[in-house]
């Protein structure tokens, strides 16, 4: 077995990186960055604490961000699983990252910066969608933000309908529960989720 021990040993077996590579990389969103992020419904967020790691999907009707200013992003915290792994990050540990998808398109953006929770009226009454407001709001700091090359999304051949998996020979989720616990009726939760969701999508 042969692993790599430190960045020396990485830079030699890679290489230098490319000009195109270095050059993207701003600390503000520039108008090409803004308008590929406003157009993008999905992103994941990595944060980190002192538990450890944590990469949390968000997805939202329309843009899954709102763009403040050119150093600012606004992420509104709308239902999920109250677990808040990622906010219970963030108020320990501001670092965050994240990774913007948009369909049907290869490029991705990537972006890195500290937040913060807010949870004043002046910034969650910004935010409405079925006449609902989010609890919270992720109010991020640009530290850096970049374009990613299209070869991973490419590779994966992401948005080729004939390559979309299908569902019915996939574990339903009240399946993994019921395997992660003995006795849980997934059955059950498989019958009452989509009720479930639509009365609490936001």
């Amino acid at each position: 077995m042969s692993i790599v021990t430190s960045v020396e040993e990485l830079n030699a077996l890679y290489g230098v990186p490319g000009e195109a590579s270095l050059v993207k990389v701003t600390d503000y969103l520039l108008p090409e960055y803004r308008t590929m992020i406003e157009a993008s419904p999905f992103m994941a967020l990595a944060t980190v604490g002192p538990e450890g790691l944590d990469c949390s999907p968000r997805g939202d009707a329309g843009a899954v961000i709102h763009v403040e200013d050119e150093r600012t992003l606004m992420l509104p915290d709308w239902r999920g699983n109250n677990r808040i792994d990622s906010l219970s990050n963030i108020v320990r540990d501001p670092r965050v990252a994240l990774m913007f998808l948009i369909p049907g398109s290869n490029t991705t953006m990537r972006l890195n910066g500290r937040a913060v929770v807010r949870i004043d009226a002046e910034i969650t009454g910004r935010f409405v969608m079925d006449g609902k407001h989010p609890r919270s709001v992720v109010v991020i700091t640009i530290e850096e933000v970049y374009s990613q090359c299209a070869r991973a999304v490419l590779r994966a051949d992401l948005w080729n309908p004939e390559k979309f998996r299908d569902t019915a020979c996939l574990p339903t989720v009240g399946q993994m529960l019921a395997s992660a616990r003995k006795g849980f009726d997934g059955a059950a939760y498989d019958r009452e989720w989509p009720g479930r969701a639509a009365k609490s999508m936001w």
